[in-house]
């Protein structure tokens, strides 16, 4: 099933009809995407990493959780499926996916569904709105980048706080001298590198596209980064 969650697109599918071995199941993402093509003319990637998403979902084996989502980011060029990493958008997604494919007991007027993200083992509440017991698409939340409004779609984390690195704060440290910048490295369900803008020579109001057409400031970003 193709859904939009948050501001990405991805390929649902239930973890049954996967094959088990990783290696059997990557190869045939890799296909039903048709990477491997930067153009993905092939498959039903559009060409573009925020497109080329999957989920794999399953009824719980946990007694604490509803469903079990492990997210995978399919590589646009390489033959390569990447699984250590977690996606809150994709993750939107798969309550109203387990709902459409019978997996979770579906209440009125909304149903809270228990996710747990086998990438990285964080767990998360999702809240859908489901009047007469069916989901309701139609709402007035918008979001930035995505034309059109849908419902809303809360979700709770839980248990996030170090479950990448182990730590919230990995290096021990609330602030750290990295490459000459002094940063702060923050694992909140995903590890991140905060740093002053003006410590790379940037004020903090630039494009996307001003960065990465900045030269030196981009390489500095990169090498903090790495």
């Amino acid at each position: 099933m193709l859904m939009r969650g948050g501001t990405f697109k991805g390929a649902y599918f239930l973890a049954e009809d996967l094959p088990i071995d990783g290696t059997k199941r990557d190869d045939l993402l890799l296909t039903i995407m048709g990477s491997r093509d930067p153009r993905q003319i092939d498959g039903i990637g559009a060409a573009h990493p925020l497109t080329s998403k999957v989920a794999i979902v399953s009824r719980s084996q946990s007694p604490n959780n509803d469903i079990d989502f492990l997210f995978a980011q399919v590589s646009v060029q390489e033959a390569f499926v990447d699984t250590k990493l977690n996606c809150g958008n994709i993750l939107a997604g798969v309550a109203l996916f387990a709902i459409e494919r019978g997996l979770i007991e579906v209440r009125s007027p909304k149903t809270r569904v228990h996710v747990k993200t086998l990438n990285t083992g964080t767990r998360a509440e999702l809240i859908m709105n489901t009047p007469q017991g069916s989901v309701d698409y139609e709402g007035d939340e918008a979001i930035d980048g995505v034309p059109g409004t849908t419902a809303a779609i809360p979700i709770n984390f839980l248990d996030k706080a170090g479950s990448v690195c182990g730590a919230p704060f990995p290096t021990g440290r609330r602030s750290d001298t990295v490459n000459g910048a002094e940063v702060t490295c923050i694992d909140n369900g995903m590890p991140i590198v905060i740093i002053r803008a003006g410590d790379i020579e940037l004020s903090g109001r630039v494009s996307c596209s001003e960065i990465e057409a900045s030269g030196e400031a981009l390489e500095k970003i990169e090498a903090i980064r790495l």
